[in-house]
């Protein structure tokens, strides 16, 4: 490659160790990632930085990308996990080619390896149970102390281990370590197990094995098969990395050079597998696509797009210490790229009638709309408007508290695209009080919205004909937990402790715009003053659409951005 094609500056420092490496010729010049999931689960926002990482590194220097999956655990993989993370790698637009990988491709040559360190007295089969082995193991500021078992021959360990793959023994009984020092400070070095015994069947390879090697084992293997270059990966495998070249340097195989950056973490939920897993199990949430969980599947469900979720990982940047982001900034960059693209729509959530005393009666008029203002291109559309309407109800009150300017007994407000009208009067119920007609006039010269006598009108609010609209279900979403940290386990009590109760409401009787009916399957709108909602995947039915709320039209993070630049002067 030409160094002088190089991605410009500013990099990461990921970006720059690549950089001496292509001067350097550490890897003849090639650059070969990967995203190494684990098949026991559905992929979260932290897997989209991984994958948006490692794919835009290889297409930004000319290299290739490689999905491999890490199925080591048949106990906890299914076939459903592996579909679905297939899926999403590719909506984020990550192209491995015909580059699809499993680490159980290559099980053979991992126990192959596993005999050449027994040989080389650098593995052993070892009898202690898992607390014994904890015992034994040592703590940070404690060496740990050899199993009595660590110095048995080689033959007596070929034999052994063999006699585990044969299925000789129960689970839990053996296990193959590697040979490295009991003494190390490093934990991951105090010979770490890198094969035990599963009677289980593996999705792909059935009963062929009852012995399956350990993720870092493997992990290091399958990259060094692969031919990566660059085994880019989250910090927490920082104190790993000892072990990685370890094994690799005892079977002297091809070497890939791992890099750690921090991991993503993001206020308001938790990106741990294992609580998603729960809160699936348990029913808090609909499934792994519910759009309130924070995996690929139910953002895109709730209508995100590829777009902004590669921006946001861009934003966040590469870096070598765990923060927190604020979902905030996650929004805004939804937010951002569905301003642009999103067709606009009149839809009423909460209705309220609204009845014009002076319109004619069955007249209908037909009101220009402006379907994007952001995209000329998307042209305009014909609303329907009529006699009787439906506004939101908060769109009225009776007795206005201050600084109210929509509509209430004397008030005159603009109807989006429409007219201006004056309220006069309201009709309420007579068992409850609640208002639940609106009567008002229509100017007519005021088409369009406009006013000729140059009076101002200080509000504009979004309507949408009552014999004309058709009703639909409308889901809103809040954050899905109270508390911008659930796993902070200070106060004693359990992540799911901080569910929000209000993170779904779900409203039956929507009135939208006529031409909504026949919105396609994952179609986004934006709802004029409400946010940004897409047509839900999952429940809706050809003339039955069922919205999602994407994301509201609250701008959160640019009021952060503004109170810091504020903070700074």
């Amino acid at each position: 490659m030409d160094n002088n094609n190089l991605p410009a500056s500013p990099k990461d420092f990921i970006r720059e160790i690549i950089d001496q490496h292509m001067v350097s010729k550490q890897f003849d010049g090639k650059v070969h990632t990967r995203f190494p999931p684990e098949p026991n689960g559905y992929l979260h926002i932290g897997h989209a930085k991984s994958i948006a990482l490692n794919s835009g590194i290889a297409a930004e220097y000319g290299g290739k990308f490689n999905l491999r999956f890490d199925d080591t655990n048949p106990s906890k993989e299914e076939v459903e996990y592996v579909e679905s993370i297939i899926e999403d790698v590719r909506w984020l637009g990550a192209d491995w080619e015909d580059r699809l990988f499993y680490a159980s491709d290559y099980f053979d040559q991992l126990y192959d390896y596993a005999i050449q360190l027994i040989q080389k007295g650098k593995a052993y089969v070892d009898d202690l149970s898992a607390e014994e082995m904890r015992e034994y193991r040592g703590t940070l500021t404690q060496s740990g102390k050899e199993s009595p078992y660590r110095n048995r021959s080689i033959e007596e360990n070929l034999d052994l281990f063999k006699r585990m793959r044969a299925g000789e023994f129960p689970d839990g009984a053996k296990v193959l370590r590697a040979k490295i020092d009991m003494a190390s400070p490093n934990l991951n070095l105090r010979d770490p197990v890198i094969y035990r015994i599963k009677h289980e069947d593996h999705h792909r390879t059935g009963d062929k094995w009852c012995i399956y090697p350990m993720y870092d084992y493997t992990h290091c293997l399958s990259d060094s098969i692969e031919g990566i270059t660059h085994s880019i990966c989250t910090l927490e495998f920082e104190d790993h990395r000892p072990l990685y070249d370890w094994v690799l340097d005892e079977l002297e195989v091809f070497h890939p050079q791992q890099i750690e950056f921090a991991r993503l973490n993001l206020n308001y939920t938790v990106l741990s597998k294992r609580k998603l897993l729960q809160l699936v199990n348990e029913k808090h949430v609909s499934g792994w696509d519910d759009p309130r969980m924070p995996t690929i599947s139910g953002f895109r469900r709730r209508g995100y797009t590829t777009e902004a979720i590669r921006n946001f990982c861009e934003r966040i940047g590469v870096a070598k210490n765990d923060s927190v982001v604020d979902m905030a900034l996650l929004e805004y960059c939804i937010r951002e790229d569905l301003n642009k693209r999103a067709q606009r729509a009149m839809t009423v959530l909460r209705p309220l009638k609204l009845v014009l005393d002076n319109y004619p009666e069955n007249q209908v008029e037909y009101m220009e709309c402006i379907n994007n203002p952001e995209d000329p291109a998307m042209g305009t559309r014909k609303v329907p408007f009529s006699k009787v309407l439906y506004i939101e109800k908060d769109d009225f009150r009776e007795t206005p508290p201050k600084g109210y300017f929509r509509l209430f007994p004397g008030n005159e407000v603009r109807l989006r695209y429409a007219y201006v009208v004056k309220c006069v009067s309201c009709v309420k119920d007579d068992d409850t009080g609640e208002v639940v007609e609106v009567h008002c006039t229509y100017d007519p010269a005021t088409q369009g919205g406009t006013t000729p006598d140059g009076r101002k009108i200080k509000s504009t609010i979004h309507w949408v004909s009552a014999d004309h609209a058709f009703d639909a279900e409308v889901r809103l979403y809040d954050r899905l937990f109270i508390k911008a940290n659930p796993s902070d386990s200070k106060d004693g009590k359990d992540f799911k402790h901080y569910l929000n109760p209000n993170s779904l409401e779900v409203l039956k009787d929507c009135k939208l715009e006529p031409f909504m009916k026949d919105a396609a399957s994952g179609e986004r709108f934006q709802f004029e003053r409400q946010g940004y909602f897409c047509v839900d995947t999952v429940d809706s039915q050809p003339g039955k659409p069922v919205f999602n709320q994407t994301v509201s039209l609250r701008d959160t993070w640019a009021k952060i951005e503004q109170a810091q630049k504020k903070s700074k002067k």
